[in-house]
């Protein structure tokens, strides 16, 4: 690639799922909202970020090869951000709400919190939030600079 973060580059992460009605139900219970010139019945295309995305399509249409089944192999962990800690926590209860399953406990650094789920599919998705100034500085120079001179939290 010549340019590999060019203004214009869209991300879409395509991933089966075996209703996609039901798919689409559950996310849209999460906030999510799909882009209709790229959903029909077999593909729905759910808006993540301002250039990315999320194909969710039917197993038939998805399938080249055999597939592995999300429920007893890791496939991959899909991870968004939200804006604050709150919505964490609203994003999982939703999921959960809507027939997720909880894979653990939230997830606490300081500068980060988040929560993940399974959804409908046995997929794993994490939702986060980051404080600002650790994504513009990096974790550990946030860290540094929140610490006094005795390495306790400033």
């Amino acid at each position: 690639m010549t340019n590999p973060a060019h203004p214009g580059r869209m991300l879409f992460l395509n991933i089966p799922v075996a209703d996609l009605d039901r798919s689409k139900a559950f996310f849209s219970d999460l906030g999510f909202g799909f882009n209709p010139k790229f959903t029909d019945e077999t593909a729905a295309c759910m808006l993540v970020g301002e250039h990315a995305f999320v194909m969710l399509l039917t197993r038939e249409k998805f399938a080249k090869l055999p597939m592995a089944d999300p429920t007893t192999h890791t496939l991959a962990l899909y991870c968004f951000s939200v804006s604050s800690r709150e919505e964490v926590d609203k994003v999982g209860a939703a999921a959960l709400a809507a027939g997720g399953t909880e894979v653990d406990g939230a997830e606490d650094y300081g500068f980060m919190y988040s929560r993940s789920f399974y959804d409908l599919d046995g997929h794993g998705w994490q939702v986060m939030w980051m404080d600002p100034a650790a994504v513009e500085q990096g974790p550990e120079a946030f860290a540094a600079a929140t610490q006094d001179d005795a390495g306790a939290p400033a």
